[in-house]
């Protein structure tokens, strides 16, 4: 069973969307899979607080839970709720068919005549109600598909449990954006009397990723860079959605510079792909004794100056 969603990141029923968003980037970034590589326990607890963070940072799916119509993975409760389809670890079904679809693939709901019409009750003989009844398409279910930023980059297949509990790898288009929708045809609800079955869209949720900001078509992230190197330049590895690359740092580089790395942001839809912006972040070792009496000489000399231009 799912962790409730609010413990599962820590935070209080009363949370705002801000506190939510923060404690996720919070636990995500202390389990992502690049911090603790091979720990399955940081894997566990990283897809825990994705999926705590799907449902919370959703007004509509936090209502839901809130109210007790989903449970910690997103599935619906209910006499109903097991009937909806199935989840994966990346996602689930949003909703099973109501009470309505199901009236409806085993006797064709909403014809006309009610039941007695519908069995030929009340005349002659009777009838057969699939003769006399029209095809009628079954019902589309929906599903949510939670997936990794690098995922809805670079496209790829990730594996769905559909209604039936069958599996099915769904092609996940490359540049795909949260909140948009894959449409598999005819995986949905059976159609009643010979109808055609419906569809299974899929929403999907594009999981944040602690170590980079969308803005557009680019992506930013933070990269500390020693003193030393700052001052002297030299190649650091730098994050990038699809792995880490050698980024060369040029000579007095200042915290706060920017630098540009082409094409490695997200796919753009007039073609090709955004860029990765790289915030220097320089770090002061303060616990080294030589820097501290370098920064006092250096403050001292700076007094100097600004004492002569007074």
């Amino acid at each position: 069973m799912a962790k409730d969603p609010y413990q599962a990141l820590g935070v209080s029923k009363s949370a705002s969307l801000k506190d939510i968003k923060s404690a996720y980037r919070k636990h995500a970034k202390a389990n992502h899979p690049d911090a603790k590589p091979g720990d399955e326990a940081a894997a566990r607890r990283f897809q825990e607080v994705a999926t705590a963070y799907s449902i919370l940072s959703d007004k509509d799916k936090r209502a839901a839970f809130d109210r007790g119509e989903i449970d910690g993975d997103g599935n619906p409760r209910g006499p109903f709720g097991g009937m909806g389809g199935g989840r994966h670890p990346g996602g689930g079904a949003q909703r099973g068919p109501s009470a309505e679809d199901i009236f409806a693939e085993f006797f064709g709901g909403g014809h006309a005549g009610g039941f007695s019409d519908l069995f030929g009750g009340g005349r002659a003989g009777g009838a057969n109600p699939q003769a006399r009844s029209p095809r009628r398409q079954g019902a589309n279910v929906n599903y949510t598909l939670s997936i990794s930023l690098a995922r809805a980059i670079e496209g790829g297949e990730e594996r769905v449990q559909l209604q039936d509990g069958s599996m099915i790898d769904v092609k996940i288009p490359a540049g795909i954006r949260d909140g948009q929708s894959i449409k598999l045809s005819g995986k949905g609800s059976a159609g009643a009397f010979g109808g055609p079955p419906g569809d299974a869209v899929i929403s999907v949720s594009v999981r944040p990723d602690p170590r980079f900001r969308a803005l557009g078509d680019d992506l930013e992230t933070d990269l500390a860079v020693p003193l030393g190197t700052a001052i002297h330049g030299g190649s650091l590895l730098c994050p990038t959605v699809t792995g880490q690359v050698k980024l060369n740092i040029p000579a007095k580089s200042s915290s706060g510079k920017v630098m540009r790395l082409r094409g490695k942001g997200r796919p753009k839809k007039s073609g090709g792909r955004g860029d990765l912006l790289v915030k220097l972040l320089v770090e002061l070792p303060y616990e080294d004794p030589a820097f501290e009496k370098f920064a006092k000489k250096f403050a001292g000399s700076q007094a100097d100056v600004d004492d002569q231009t007074r």
